[in-house]
């Protein structure tokens, strides 16, 4: 006897067809009763598909269509014709709109059906993933440093970080720069989040892309939020010192985001869950030498061997070579910089020049 019975059998199976076959050629052995026990159904189902069986053989055990012969209420042709030409007056909006504007007797449901069935578009939006992929596309179109994302990491919200960052004096803020088109990285650490550091950061990573000839000759954008560190006081009259040094290089902008549009900076904050993930939660570190050497392996392996899902499974440094075959290969290697040990050493030039001007290369 079979353990699941006719229904719960028909209700899963993908050949139904093969399962009565074999029911019937089981009836025509045994007779009807007995298959009805073992296949779990009744006799009448048994003797109605045997039946179709003697009147057409194997093809006569599908099931037949339970349409209507009749249908006394369908919507008239000329009916669905007016509201398929609705959609075009009212194309931003729905079934319950346009039934209430036209006063339309048809339920919404029906006439969500006849825009189906003629293929109207849709106004619903697309799904996310498919906006994701369009912006991929835009973004594939860029051209090397047209936009670049920057941003910092709280380090201090990390479990398995926290321990060795209190015991070994390890940054406690990350500064991020992620190139958009081809991914590139460019890190650097502080004990504190601010302008000060920022500007710094800004001033090392502009060093190499002037050295390496990097940047665009226009249309170079380097985005942020719009937090002190990069923006200075809310009430400031003038650009604070960030974007000063940002568009102190030839054909670089400074631009920030919409106030709370996170999403704007979803490429750098990616790498960020990235490294929480493949770095922070990991790695052990001896002591603050020990985190820089290790922040660097992790920063050559992510620009030069890491492959990107999201960007035909290349890596920056592939990517970055189609668009600019002359790129010297350096630029993605340069180290991460320990902004502390970089104020102290400008700190500390500034102190024997006697003067307090900001330093114009680290």
């Amino acid at each position: 006897m079979c353990p699941l019975s006719y229904y719960q059998i028909m209700r899963n199976c993908k050949d139904k067809r093969a399962h009565r076959y074999q029911m019937v050629q089981y009836a025509l052995s045994h007779g009807v009763k007995p298959t009805a026990r073992v296949f779990g159904t009744s006799p009448p189902v048994v003797r109605k598909w045997l039946k179709r069986f003697k009147e057409s053989g194997y093809a006569g055990l599908v099931d037949l269509s339970r349409r209507p012969h009749c249908s006394p209420r369908a919507t008239a042709q000329n009916i669905k014709d007016h509201i398929v030409g609705l959609k075009g007056k009212y194309h931003r909006l729905g079934a319950i709109q346009v039934r209430t504007l036209e006063g339309l007797s048809q339920a919404p449901k029906t006439i969500r059906k006849i825009w189906k069935e003629a293929g109207v578009p849709s106004r619903r939006r697309k799904k996310k993933y498919i906006i994701k992929q369009n912006l991929r596309e835009v973004k594939k179109k860029f051209y090397l440093f047209q936009q670049s994302c920057e941003d910092t990491k709280d380090l201090t919200d990390i479990p398995e970080y926290w321990p060795q960052m209190k015991r070994l004096r390890l940054p406690a803020v990350q500064y991020t720069l992620r190139e958009v088109s081809c991914g590139m990285l460019f890190l650097g650490f502080s004990d504190e989040l601010s302008l000060t550091h920022a500007t710094l950061f800004a001033e090392y990573i502009n060093h190499y892309l002037s050295m390496y000839k990097a940047l665009p000759d226009s249309g170079a954008r380097r985005q942020t939020d719009n937090g002190v560190e990069y923006c200075g006081s809310w009430n400031a009259k003038e650009a604070s010192a960030y974007t000063r040094i940002i568009e102190s290089l030839p054909g670089q902008d400074h631009t920030t985001i919409f106030p709370g549009a996170h999403r704007m900076q979803a490429d750098v904050e990616t790498v960020h869950g990235l490294m929480e993930t493949e770095f922070y939660e990991i790695e052990a570190f001896a002591d603050r030498a020990d985190f820089m050497s290790k922040a660097l392996t992790y920063q050559l392996f992510f620009n030069l061997e890491r492959p990107n899902t999201y960007k035909e499974h290349k890596t920056p440094w592939q990517l970055a070579q189609e668009k600019k075959p002359d790129l010297d290969k350096r630029l993605l290697m340069i180290p991460p910089v320990d902004l502390d040990q970089l104020l102290d050493i400008s700190t500390s030039y500034f102190l024997a020049q006697g003067g307090n001007n900001v330093l114009t290369y680290p």
